[in-house]
């Protein structure tokens, strides 16, 4: 029987195509625009996750109230910041990363682009680690290495410079030369794509500096992230003679991190969803419109199924199947545009902002969802048209012209 419904449902619907088409659009709009949005949404905060994992839970980043950047205002990070946190209870090891802009020269050619100052010796394996860092050719940065540098994978593939800079060959940074003595691998992190790695001393000669950007902080095996970030912050409050509440700098695990992504990333995809909402609402007023249509079109239809027997709930069943079915063959048109976008943004992202983390994701919790949707949109769009179809009086009805 309910075979019958729905094979009654597509004969109607093929029946009137043009008026069923206008209909479909407005659910396939929404429901496209949910999927592409979404998926994508889901696909960075994959990428994310990703990336955190491989970083793993042992690490803490502590940075200043204002972020890496610092200010005239606020206190900024040193090494005897890198030391109070290295004395702290539970902590294995910490680091201090520098980084800014500086003109970067090869043969004629110049450009602006990051430069960033990290430890050499035991410490640079926890740089090495936290970044992930991977080499397409040559060696890390060793102790003793003063005036060498690790290029970013752009450098290398002529995503900056005219010609790729190679192995052993020489660059300028600010003024002074440089050998390239490693080409990292492509990381989808723009800042180290584009970007130079020098050993921290040089960079401190180099931009006069002696400040940190940042921290990086790796937990002793066995401790909690949690407690130990607690006690760095205690510390630090010590030693830089700030109150609970009023710290001038902000420590955070991967976890934290990770969940404060996610909380940016979750509202960003409700305010999607929210405006995709407005036009599965107008779909789904265009669906009731056409139903409403449909029943003062099928009167005398309707009419004749009741003289031979059709019940009420039999002529409900009618209308809110075929409703449904307008829904449901919107939303697999909508979910194949939106997967279509979706990829299209995606190639043109990565092209145009050089990045990996732009990359689309369709879970199978997504698809079903919007399909689900897209039929609960149209079953209830069709609920009160196939109410009055069902309530109509046979007499009536056969009359109707």
């Amino acid at each position: 029987m309910i075979k019958d419904y729905f094979r009654l449902a597509i004969e109607n619907i093929r029946h009137r195509k043009l008026r069923s088409l206008l209909t479909i659009i407005g659910i396939v709009i929404g429901i496209a625009t949910v999927v592409a949005l979404t998926s994508l949404g889901q696909g960075v905060q994959k990428v994310v996750i990703d990336e955190f994992q491989k970083l793993g839970t042992d690490k803490i980043f502590v940075t200043s109230a204002v972020g890496f950047t610092g200010s005239s205002g606020i206190a900024p990070l040193t090494s005897k910041d890198i030391e109070v946190i290295e004395r702290t209870r539970g902590v294995d090891q910490a680091v201090g990363v520098k980084f800014a802009s500086a003109r970067i020269e090869k043969q004629n050619e110049q450009t602006i682009q990051a430069v960033i100052g990290v430890p050499t010796g035991d410490k640079y394996s926890l740089v090495e680690e936290s970044y992930n860092f991977e080499y397409e050719q040559g060696r890390p940065l060793k102790e003793g290495d003063r005036y060498k540098a690790l290029i970013g994978n752009d450098l290398y593939a002529e995503k900056v410079f005219n010609k790729p800079i190679n192995l052993g060959d020489k660059i300028t940074i600010n003024g002074q030369r440089f050998d390239v003595v490693g080409i990292l691998k492509e990381m989808g992190d723009p800042d180290v794509d584009n970007g130079i790695i020098i050993p921290d001393k040089t960079y401190e000669e180099l931009f006069n500096t002696v400040n940190e950007n940042y921290i990086l902080v790796r937990v002793k095996a066995g401790e909690d992230p949690l407690i130990v970030a607690e006690n760095i912050k205690k510390e630090l409050r010590n030693s830089r003679n700030v109150k609970e509440d009023e710290e001038d700098f902000n420590v955070q695990t991967t976890d934290e991190l990770l969940e404060s992504f996610g909380v940016i990333l979750n509202a960003l995809t409700a305010i999607v969803v929210g405006i995709a909402a407005i036009s599965l609402f107008v779909g789904g007023v265009g669906i009731m419109n056409t139903m409403y249509t449909a029943v003062l079109q099928r009167t005398n239809e309707i009419g004749i199924m009741k003289a031979i027997g059709a019940k009420n709930d039999q002529i409900l069943k009618i209308f809110l199947i075929e409703s449904g079915m307008i829904g449901l063959i919107g939303g697999a048109i909508g979910i194949a545009i939106g997967i279509g976008l979706s990829k299209i943004i995606e190639f043109i992202g990565r092209a145009a902002l050089d990045t990996i983390l732009l990359k689309a994701y369709f879970p199978w919790y997504l698809i079903v969802g919007a399909l689900g949707f897209a039929f609960f949109v149209g079953t209830l769009s069709g609920l009160l048209p196939a109410l009055q179809a069902s309530k109509q009086n046979p007499v009536e009805a056969l009359r109707y012209e």
